[in-house]
């Protein structure tokens, strides 16, 4: 049995649009609206898709930043061959959730604006030790000390505020701030998304060494292809708040199996200017996450689509070695790419 640190099933994170003089509830944004996952624990899954899709909601739901509409998120508590107790965060408060969070953090996008401007590094660091009472004093300070050099950082930094960083050296506090409460597991928003390619490439390769060292689990989510493929053991592809497939990142990359994966990965750029392969380009426009389309929510934008594809919603299905797609033309799709399954 694989030890899964993390379960999601059916999870739906709705905001309500409200109106009228009392602000009654007419309807709802559906931001994550059914999604079933697994996070084995040791990994790095990869969520990608377009902005607006659900990325982050999901993993703010995780976290508990956003409270679920419905579904359950469960947390194996006990690591096992036998598998363990389960606990659901979705029903979790007070101190409870505080005490989970120790071992749930996150590291946001832009390290500009998720570091508090008027605090010192030694602080921005040790403010979680502080809150969990997890050390104090000297001891607090050789704890904090000890991450900024497994971040590559001096401790001679740590009387400095975050302007005085560059925007690698900044995104390296917030990473050594989310190891602060020694987690087994960290959601990445975009961690590189914000900063110069080559600093993007040092950042991936610390988050990949901190993973092997400290046995990590990390969410990584990004709508950056290349990047993804470096760092993750397996990716998910999320469409209009539904993850519509889920592989191995070889796999993925090989043979993915649906319309909306094909066409992000043809949009890949080659670094050849003599590359006669060319784009998939997506008619149409993403619809409405307030009124999806009935169905498959893709069908709208799919050169594949057909009549039940507009009345039938798809199922994530293995297809094959954990190959989960969602989509009604898997076979058509795959006999058009020359894909085996």
């Amino acid at each position: 049995m694989q030890d899964h640190l993390l379960d999601i099933r059916n999870l739906k994170t709705y905001y309500p649009i409200r109106g009228g003089i009392i602000g009654s509830t007419r309807n709802y944004v559906r931001a994550v609206d059914d999604v079933s996952v697994t996070l084995r624990r040791g990994e790095c899954l990869g969520l990608v898709g377009e902005s607006g899709c659900g990325k982050t909601t999901l993993g703010k739901t995780i976290l508990q930043l956003e409270r679920a509409t419905a579904g359950r998120i469960l947390l194996n508590l006990k690591c096992g061959p036998g598998g363990g107790q389960q606990e659901d965060i979705t029903s979790l408060r007070g101190k409870r959730l505080k005490r989970l969070r120790e071992k749930f953090q996150i590291v946001f996008q832009d390290p500009s604006t998720s570091l508090n401007p008027r605090m010192l590094v030694k602080n921005i660091i040790g403010e979680a030790l502080a809150i969990h009472h997890i050390s104090r004093g000297r001891e607090r300070i050789l704890h904090v000390s000890s991450l900024m050099r497994s971040v590559g950082l001096s401790e001679d930094h740590l009387m400095r505020y975050p302007h005085e960083f560059s925007g690698g050296q900044r995104q390296r506090i917030a990473i050594a701030r989310a190891l602060s409460t020694n987690p087994d597991f960290i959601i990445l928003d975009e961690p590189t998304s914000a900063l110069d390619v080559s600093v993007q490439a040092q950042i991936l390769n610390l988050l990949i060494d901190l993973k092997r060292e400290l046995n990590l689990t990390y969410l990584f989510i990004t709508h950056h292809l290349l990047v993804v493929e470096h760092i993750s053991d397996r990716i998910a592809v999320m469409y209009l708040g539904k993850i519509v497939e889920l592989a191995k990142t070889r796999d993925l990359f090989q043979g993915a199996l649906h319309p909306y994966t094909i066409a992000l990965l043809s949009a890949i750029p080659i670094p050849d200017p003599d590359s006669e392969r060319r784009g998939i380009i997506l008619t149409g426009d993403v619809p409405d996450p307030i009124d999806p389309p009935a169905g498959c929510r893709f069908h709208p934008r799919c050169e594949f689509a057909r009549p039940a594809c507009r009345e039938e919603e798809p199922p994530l299905e293995d297809r094959g070695g954990g190959h989960y797609v969602a989509c009604l033309r898997t076979e058509a799709v795959a006999a058009r790419y020359g894909v085996r399954i």
